[in-house]
């Protein structure tokens, strides 16, 4: 399975994960140009109660135990892109015209699909990032 077809199929079950959790999923795929050179998405918007969440989703192929160190696909949110991300969301937020000091905050979800078994293990980070800017 290539890469593309892994985000894919992880952002599928975080959004079935995210609705089973009594979210509403308000945007997905949300994509912006930053500079001439630089480009962000939002994999997920999602608001539960009063809060909006920002979702970065990091999928990763499960593979046998011992065959390597213990990995998890959202170990890859790195800081740049947490910055990239708070920096998309308050472009998010102004073009829905939603006041930057509401209730918001950024999330991360790691999947990691076995595929043999077709079972997902889900990671959810709620509120994974302090406003780093």
């Amino acid at each position: 399975m290539d890469s593309k077809k892994l985000g894919i199929l992880g952002e599928r079950v975080a959004k079935k994960y995210l609705l089973g959790k009594g979210y509403k999923i308000l945007d997905r795929n949300y994509y912006k140009k930053l500079s001439n050179v630089s480009k962000g998405e939002i994999d997920i918007v999602a608001r539960k109660d009063k809060t909006i969440s920002f979702i970065e989703v990091k999928t990763a192929i499960a593979v046998p135990e011992g065959t390597q160190e213990d990995f998890f696909p959202e170990d890859r949110f790195n800081f740049k892109k947490q910055k990239q991300l708070i920096k998309l969301s308050q472009i998010w937020l102004a073009e829905k015209k939603i006041p930057l000091d509401s209730r918001w905050q950024i999330d991360v979800i790691g999947v990691l699909i076995d595929i043999n078994s077709k079972k997902a293990k889900i990671r959810y980070f709620e509120n994974a990032v302090e406003d780093i800017s």
